[in-house]
């Protein structure tokens, strides 16, 4: 007999501030470590985008395994919860040393490779294996299309939340105590707000009836599954884009507009604030309009927004050009764990197998594998125009920063716009 009848329900903000926790230390990992070790520690910016290139194929590997063996798993905590209560933990350990480097590692540069790659994979490994089985969770939990509405606006305004401290905040307050400290406080703060979240969590634990995936047959199965590549692809093309937002921003306002990290916390900060609007916004246009047009229509307001800020001259004129990318990227955001919740719930419908780990895992494959274009952008950059590092910027620094945050994100978000009119589901399937 299964128990999910009886299962006490989870609180859909309990589920949904986990999100904080997640976001709060690799947003700041992963939009940091760039003006960290390349701009402040004097690594080559060709060995940084070497990093990138080799960690988006470990990534590759990884993601699929641990949705695999989380799939996989049977324990009297459930399949999920014991993955995330054992590697939140971890993933905070790693990302605090990420930005504690040793002395005698940082004064010598080689060692400073190694340690930064290794460091990398590490934190980038665990943030894996800890968001394959927390956005696993989303469409066991909730199953009805209001609730998963519902948890989903709580997950993403947490998120943004999470966003605004450790992206927009960051600059402002690594100019006071520096990125060692920060660091270790982002880190206390998110494993006490994941642990809250994944502890409460009211997973099943009966699974007799449940047949235990296999990881040939499930890839298989979205191999021949084109709303899974479909999908896959604009989100690849999207986080790629949002990647390079978050990693180049710093650059474009140090050398384009000659300002400060407090003028960055500021662009940032609008960008977070209006998606916060937006999603409250497009929640309630989405109970009239089919969820997939929303999803494009932010796509392409993102893509847009891209010309007019290549040619900003002042801060004034970048913060309103990020106000309205940042209501694209809302309308984004509103929709697609709702539009991949779907995939999942066709999947089981067309093989009756729950693998729910796996198939998050693989579309977290297809968004990773953004490490290939932001590894290419900053390459590029360096190549082109000289930049080495912050002692060495090259001939025309303001030209690199616009190149690596305005036209590589803007081909990128052509490109997923293109691809969102490929998707097509039954209407019945669209409306959240």
């Amino acid at each position: 007999m299964s128990n999910t009848s009886t299962l006490k329900k989870t609180s859909p903000f309990r589920y949904g501030i986990g999100m904080f926790g997640t976001s709060m230390p690799i947003n700041m990992f992963k939009s940091f470590a760039a003006i960290f070790y390349v701009d402040m520690l004097g690594l080559d910016m060709k060995k940084y985008s070497l990093v990138l290139f080799i960690y988006t194929f470990v990534d590759a590997i990884d993601n699929p395994v641990y949705g695999f063996l989380s799939d996989r798993t049977r324990t009297k905590w459930g399949r999920r919860r014991p993955w995330l209560i054992i590697g939140a933990p971890l993933l905070v350990l790693c990302f605090i040393l990420f930005y504690n480097v040793p002395s005698f590692v940082e004064s010598e540069k080689g060692m400073l490779f190694i340690y930064m790659l290794l460091m990398y994979i590490l934190t980038g490994t665990l943030d894996s294996l800890v968001n394959a089985n927390y956005g696993a969770l989303f469409p066991e939990l909730f199953q009805s299309d209001s609730e998963r509405a519902k948890t989903n606006g709580i997950r993403q305004i947490c998120q943004l939340f999470a966003m605004a401290i450790s992206i927009a905040l960051t600059p402002m307050i690594t100019e006071k105590i520096g990125y060692r400290k920060t660091s270790l406080i982002y880190g206390i703060l998110a494993v006490a707000v994941m642990m809250y979240s994944f502890i409460g969590c009211k997973e099943s634990t009966n699974y007799e009836e449940l047949e235990k995936p296999r990881l040939l047959d499930s890839i298989i199965a979205l191999i021949k599954n084109p709303h899974f590549w479909i999908f896959g692809l604009a989100g690849a093309f999207y986080s790629a884009a949002f990647a390079l937002i978050s990693q180049a921003l710093p650059f474009y306002v140090k050398y384009n507009l000659g300002l400060g990290g407090s003028s960055t916390t500021i662009m940032l900060g609008i960008v977070l604030g209006v998606a916060v609007i937006g999603i409250v916004i497009w929640s309630r246009i989405s109970k009239k309009v089919a969820v997939m047009k929303i999803w494009r229509t932010g796509f392409i307001i993102m893509a847009i927004g891209f010309i007019p800020l290549y040619f900003a001259k002042t801060l004034p004129v970048a913060v309103v050009i990020a106000g309205v990318m940042g209501f694209g990227i809302a309308a984004c955001l509103t929709t697609m764990d709702c539009i991949g919740a779907k995939i999942v719930d066709d999947d089981y419908q067309k093989n009756g197998v729950k693998r729910e780990g796996i198939i998050n895992s693989l579309m977290g494959v297809m968004n990773r594998l953004n490490g290939l274009y932001t590894s290419l952008a900053f390459y590029i950059a360096s190549s082109c125009f000289g930049f080495v590092n912050g002692d060495e910027p090259g001939d025309n620094p303001a030209l690199a920063s616009k190149i690596l945050l305005c036209v590589f994100p803007f081909a990128a978000m052509v490109v997923a716009s293109i691809i969102t009119f490929f998707l097509k589901l039954p209407e019945k399937k669209e409306n959240e």
